[in-house]
């Protein structure tokens, strides 16, 4: 955490980020979260990280991996576990899948859960920031639309989100990638 950006804050004060560009679901889960007693405050995106960041020191964040533009809901945990590598960060996402998964992890997340998710689920993830071998191991089959999604975060995540470099790197133009990410992934 920069020490410069310290903010005196109540011991007993949750202060939650959530990263999400949907304003009204942002409201919804920031009212739920109010409810069981933090604070919250949102950003729709990367754009509004640094400025949130230099007044507010939340302790949890709820990111959305998909946000609007060109920059991922990766990119914001890369940041926010930057700022401060204690901080508790869920990616939240309906376009779950393995490498975005593991990705998110890698870039400091202490969790990342599908949606439809609620604030029950959300505020457990906060508490399994452990691992745990009780995870239940499933036979499950990829779809080419999955494989699809999974090559095409894998290679953003390895050029630093770099959208024309990932174009190249997967061979495709950079407008079809950029509808690609601008559409729902069909499962």
């Amino acid at each position: 955490m920069n020490p410069a950006l310290e903010l005196p804050v109540e011991d007993d004060e949750r202060v939650l980020l959530i990263v999400e560009d949907d304003t009204s679901f942002a409201r919804t889960l920031g009212r739920s979260f109010e409810r069981r007693g933090y604070r919250v405050v949102t950003t729709p995106g990367l754009d509004g990280l640094d400025a949130l960041l230099a007044t507010e020191n939340p302790g949890y964040a709820v990111v959305d991996l998909k946000l609007k533009g060109e920059a991922s809901g990766l990119a914001c945990v890369q940041a926010l576990h930057a700022y401060d590598a204690e901080m508790l960060i869920v990616v939240l996402t309906g376009y779950a899948s393995i490498a975005t998964a593991v990705e998110a992890i890698k870039l400091g997340a202490c969790h990342y859960l599908a949606k439809p998710s609620n604030t029950d689920d959300i505020e457990a993830a906060f508490d399994r920031a452990e691992g745990t071998t009780d995870v239940e191991v499933t036979q499950r089959t990829t779809s080419i639309k999955t494989l699809e999604w999974e090559r095409i975060h894998e290679t953003l995540a390895a050029t630093g989100f770099n959208i024309s470099e990932t174009a190249r790197r997967l061979g495709m133009h950079r407008r079809t990638l950029a509808r690609k990410l601008g559409k729902q992934q069909v499962k």
